[in-house]
């Protein structure tokens, strides 16, 4: 992303997640009902399975050294499949088709004497080459498995929209954008690919970051005939009705920024009534837009409030050890960073400022934004699609405490369900995940129940609350870190990593080999 994104994406799982994160804020003309904005990587030509169309130009050639040449360009070639529309029921349109796209990349794939794994990344709510590129971990453990790695798009994001322009229209385009119905195209092409390949006996692993991750974890649940194994980091698959403290996640935003210094928490928490009162009228909004540099004037206060908090939340999640660019480019340890700005100022300082120059570490660490789009814009990695989760399946409550550092506030299944209904004309399903997947005593039914999942997380991710922080059973494993942050394990590896990375992902290869070794053995006695 860029510098200039709008505050206000509209949510994920972000379970973005890529971002992913929680529902929209409502706008509201006073700090007490404001609520914070939730946004809750080549194929050899010939090998295209049926029903496939590649349409990557690099790999359209018949030799290898056409498909070395395109390794060599990029680390992955496009690919569509031809997919249903509807899995679970037979209605006249169920078996219209639509293309979903994939990323292939075979370089280290072995096929003899038997074929390697296949290690597939269950898509988010995005663009599929935003989590390609986000996810080296895969591409730095294939040479070691011999793998062959998929990246397989979610339906109604990216380049897969099932009814093109028109996807988003109304609810009865957008009924087909579920979870239950990724999970089936996840494993009606991974059916198809190993059919078209011959590995049709290949072991599976799939792979996920955020709400990429809880679909890799349900994916295992819901077809371990497909998948060996999942690994899922920053997965909040806890993150539904009572089964998780619903103020927890913006609890530990602010543990995060507290941890680091007393006076950076203690300005942020200030900063939300300073603006709603200076907002209050359109001279002080003209100010506002001055002091924030706004490419044009803001015309309500929650807009400033939200670019404020949807910079705080971010960075919190992003806090990663080295410098990164996933939801913006930022230095390593950018929580620390962005309180060393408010430390700086002088005491006396105006609040407001301090605030602002925080903030634009996340919005213009690289220094070259003229401007900030604090209202408006466009979303460049294709999330619209969330909000309809969020206010079908993804229900995730979440509230404010006194203990934050932004304004308290309450969650009201009214409310959001008014909310829902005005949006999308559809009410949300508070109990569908639960039903659907489960989450409930999680420990003692899977431990009786599920296997072979590693749920990593960090606790300087504000999502980890929600997620599975003990081990289940002996094949059902928590690998936590005190200060990792957002899938920080499945980032490209670095010489600049600290040792509990390092060591969190040794663990993640090992556990993965023993997955693999026993299948091998379980198919060499049948």
């Amino acid at each position: 992303m860029t510098a200039s994104m709008p505050a206000a994406l509209v949510p994920a799982l972000l379970l973005l997640l890529a971002a992913f994160a929680p529902e929209p804020p409502v706008a509201a003309a006073t700090s007490s009902s404001w609520r914070p904005t939730h946004r809750p990587p080549p194929f050899p030509a010939g090998l295209a399975p049926l029903h496939h169309q590649q349409r990557a130009a690099s790999a359209s050639g018949t030799n290898a050294v056409t498909a070395s040449a395109a390794a060599a360009a990029k680390p992955f070639t496009a690919h569509y499949f031809q997919q249903e529309l509807d899995h679970f029921t037979f209605t006249p349109n169920a078996s219209n088709l639509f293309s979903q796209k994939y990323l292939l990349n075979d370089t280290f794939w072995r096929r003899k004497p038997a074929a390697g794994p296949l290690f597939v990344y269950t898509g988010n709510e995005g663009d599929i080459e935003w989590f390609a590129t986000n996810t080296g971990f895969m591409f730095d453990i294939a040479p070691d498995f011999g793998a062959l790695l998929v990246f397989i798009e979610h339906r109604f994001y990216g380049e897969s929209k099932p009814f093109g322009n028109d996807s988003y229209k109304s609810a009865d385009t957008l009924g087909y954008l579920t979870s239950t119905q990724a999970l089936a195209d996840f494993a009606v092409l991974i059916t198809s690919l190993k059919q078209n390949l011959s590995a049709v006996d290949a072991p599976v692993v799939v792979f996920g970051g955020s709400y990429g991750g809880m679909l890799a974890s349900w994916f295992r649940l819901k077809y371990p005939h497909v998948a060996i194994g999942a690994l899922a980091s920053s997965a909040p698959i806890l993150q539904f009705e009572d089964i998780t403290p619903w103020s927890s996640f913006y609890e530990a935003v602010s543990e995060d920024f507290k941890s680091e210094s007393l006076n950076c928490f203690s300005v942020i928490k200030a900063v939300w009534d300073v603006l709603t009162v200076r907002g209050s009228n359109d001279t002080g909004l003209l100010e506002l837009s001055k002091t924030f540099r706004a490419c044009k004037t803001v015309l309500l206060p929650n807009s400033l409030l939200d670019w404020l908090s949807t910079a705080f939340t971010y960075t919190a999640m992003v806090d990663y050890p080295t410098p990164a660019n996933f939801m913006q480019n930022l230095p390593a340890y950018p929580v620390k960073e962005m309180c060393k700005i408010i430390d700086s100022f002088p005491a006396g300082a105006d609040v407001v400022e301090k605030a602002f120059a925080a903030a634009s570490l996340y919005y213009n660490y690289t220094g070259d934004q003229k401007c900030f789009e604090v209202e408006g814009g466009d979303d460049p990695h294709g999330l619209s699609g969330w909000g309809w989760q969020a206010c079908t399946e993804m229900v995730m409550p979440m509230t404010v405490s006194n203990e934050s550092m932004f304004p308290p506030s309450g969650f009201s299944y009214e409310e959001k369900s008014e909310g829902c209904i005005a949006a999308y004309d559809v009410r949300p399903r508070m109990h569908w995940i639960t039903t659907e997947y489960g989450g409930h005593k999680i420990d003692k039914v899977l431990k009786r129940f599920g296997s072979n999942i590693i749920f990593s997380n960090g606790m300087r991710d504000p999502w980890s609350r929600g997620g599975v922080l003990k081990n289940i059973s002996s094949s059902i494993i928590a690998l936590v870190t005190e200060k990792g942050a957002h899938h920080l394990d499945f980032r490209s590896a670095t010489k600049d990593d600290p040792d509990w990375v390092v060591e969190q992902r040794r663990q993640e290869v090992e556990i993965i080999h023993g997955w693999i070794d026993q299948y091998n053995k379980d198919i060499a006695q049948m």
